[in-house]
């Protein structure tokens, strides 16, 4: 039998309709009722609960309010799960958008424990991010660090393949409160100076 191999097909920026098509709430349009959206944890789930803020800006320092991400991260025990259940209390995975008004993207979890990569060694906490948004013709790939894991990010094995020790402060997210609530900041620079560093996944 002959294989005929296919070209890839061509990428193409999210454009306009990311938000109308999988983010109905920051379009301002009705909710599905069974929407991937920016709460990973329900107040019942374990571990320490934490919001996660930011916002995402192009080379020159402007807001690009109309970004979508999607997180992914390990629970509070440093365990992936492979089952998405909106019934469950935990789900490694959310979606969420910056606003069109302040510009700001939130999401509601727990902070993931340390987990280990191929190679058995131990990664920091951490969760990764891909970036939508328009002019992204492939969508870029980063990781959320916390600045209270001094020691655990030092010993990183991602963080340190990274050779500017100053580049590596890209990814760390800053703890701060949010109505009196444990919140970690973190902003996303697309390019220039203190561009966010990217991975080639």
């Amino acid at each position: 039998m002959n294989y005929e191999l296919l070209p890839e097909t061509p990428s193409q920026t999210a454009g306009p309709y990311v938000h109308i098509g999988l983010a109905g709430a920051a379009a301002g349009n009705p909710t599905r009722e069974q929407e991937i959206w920016n709460e990973m944890a329900k107040d019942d789930a374990p571990g320490e609960h934490i919001i996660l803020i930011g916002k995402v800006v192009d080379g020159n320092g402007h807001l690009i309010r109309d970004s979508y991400l999607e997180l992914w991260q390990a629970n509070h025990e440093g365990v992936y799960d492979t089952v998405y259940d909106l019934e469950k209390s935990f789900n490694g995975f959310a979606r969420t958008a910056t606003t069109f008004d302040a510009g700001e993207w939130t999401v509601k979890t727990v902070k993931p424990g340390v987990v280990k990569n191929a190679a058995g060694k131990p990664m920091a906490p951490h969760i990764s991010v891909s970036l939508f948004a328009r002019g992204i013709n492939i969508h870029l790939q980063t990781r959320i660090y916390f600045d209270d894991e001094v020691e655990a990010n030092a010993a990183d094995p991602v963080l340190n393949l990274i050779e500017q020790p100053e580049r590596r402060k890209t990814l760390i997210a800053k703890r701060c409160e949010v109505d009196g609530k444990t919140a970690y900041r973190f902003d996303i620079r697309v390019q220039g100076e203190g561009e966010t560093v990217f991975f080639d996944f």
